[in-house]
């Protein structure tokens, strides 16, 4: 959240000539409605098996590269399908560049508490052991979408 996944996820595919696609997106197109909304009106864990279905329909396209909410890795299951097709590349942020980042967005129903910076560092902390199982991990805070686009492609095409 805040980190710049649907930025430089759009900017990469341009570089790769690839399709681009949010997870988050593609959820509200089938649902017919916001994030926001599933969160309020469904609860996290509908929302949740709902990503988990959508990622792993999305999972079987080749050249796209696809942004998904910071969440997803909760799941061992998901981090498998990510990892058995295509590569997990972590952006990351420090909770201030984020709350940033993320200010006056109502539509990110995790932050709409009291003390936005203090659950961000919660959710940091708690999803810490997840984010580590990425293949890599690039701080955006004091770096271009430029910057962090280059790295990926370099890591994309080692990889490949």
């Amino acid at each position: 959240m805040g980190t710049g996944k649907t930025y430089v996820g759009k900017e990469l595919a341009k570089k790769k000539k690839w399709q681009f696609l949010d997870l988050d997106d593609l959820i509200e197109l089938r649902e017919k409605r916001r994030i926001a909304d599933i969160f309020t009106q469904e609860g996290e864990p509908y929302f949740r098996r709902v990503e988990k279905k959508v990622l792993k329909e999305v999972s079987k396209e080749d050249k796209f590269v696809v942004a998904c909410g910071g969440g997803i890795v909760i799941d061992k299951d998901n981090i498998k399908v990510m990892k058995e097709t295509g590569k997990i590349i972590c952006l990351t942020a420090g909770p201030e560049a984020i709350l940033k980042r993320t200010a006056g967005y109502a539509h990110r129903p995790l932050l709409n508490v009291k003390d936005p910076q203090k659950q961000i560092e919660l959710l940091l902390k708690l999803r810490a052991p997840y984010y580590a199982q990425a293949d890599c991990t690039i701080d955006t805070s004091k770096v271009s979408i430029k910057e962090v686009v280059a790295w990926i492609a370099k890591i994309i095409s080692r990889r490949s």
